[in-house]
C-alpha cells in the first residue's frame, strides 16, 4: 500500500482471509468497525463480512492468506484440538464423522498501545 491506498470494502463469499501486516501501518475494517493495524499484527476477515484496508499518509505492506474448506476452524483452534485427539488431519480434511466447522464471526480485537510501544519510524506520530 502506498500513501492513501485502499482495498475497497468487499465481501468474500467462499474464503476466510488472514490480513497480515509485515511492514508499516494502516487501518483495517470489518463491517462498520475500523481499527489501526501495525507491522506484526493480523486480522481475520470472515466469509460474508464486508472488510477492507487503507492507509492514511503512511505506507503498509501486507500478505493476504485465503483459507478454503474447513481451514477457517484453524483460527479458533477447533481443528488443532481434534488433531491432538487423532480424529482429523492437519489440513482440516473432511471426514464422515465430523460436521463442517461453523462459519467464523468477525470483529476487531481491542488493542491498547502505550507510548513506550510506539515506534516513530513506523506510521504517523501521535
Amino acid at each position: 500500500f502506498g500513501r492513501y491506498a485502499m482495498v475497497v470494502p468487499h465481501e468474500n463469499q467462499d474464503n476466510t482471509s488472514l490480513f497480515i501486516v509485515i511492514s508499516g501501518a494502516g487501518w483495517v475494517q470489518i463491517g462498520d468497525e475500523r481499527a489501526r493495524i501495525n507491522h506484526g499484527e493480523a486480522v481475520v476477515w470472515p466469509v460474508g463480512e464486508p472488510h477492507g484496508a487503507y492507509t492514511d499518509g503512511t505506507e503498509m505492506r501486507a500478505i493476504v492468506v485465503e483459507l478454503t474448506g474447513r481451514q477457517p476452524a484453524l483460527i479458533d483452534g477447533t481443528v488443532k484440538s481434534t488433531i491432538a485427539e487423532g480424529t482429523d488431519s492437519p489440513l482440516g480434511a473432511e471426514t464422515s464423522e465430523k460436521a463442517p466447522a461453523p462459519p467464523t464471526q468477525g470483529h476487531l480485537a481491542e488493542r491498547k498501545v502505550t507510548r513506550d510501544e510506539y515506534d516513530s519510524s513506523e506510521g504517523e506520530p501521535w
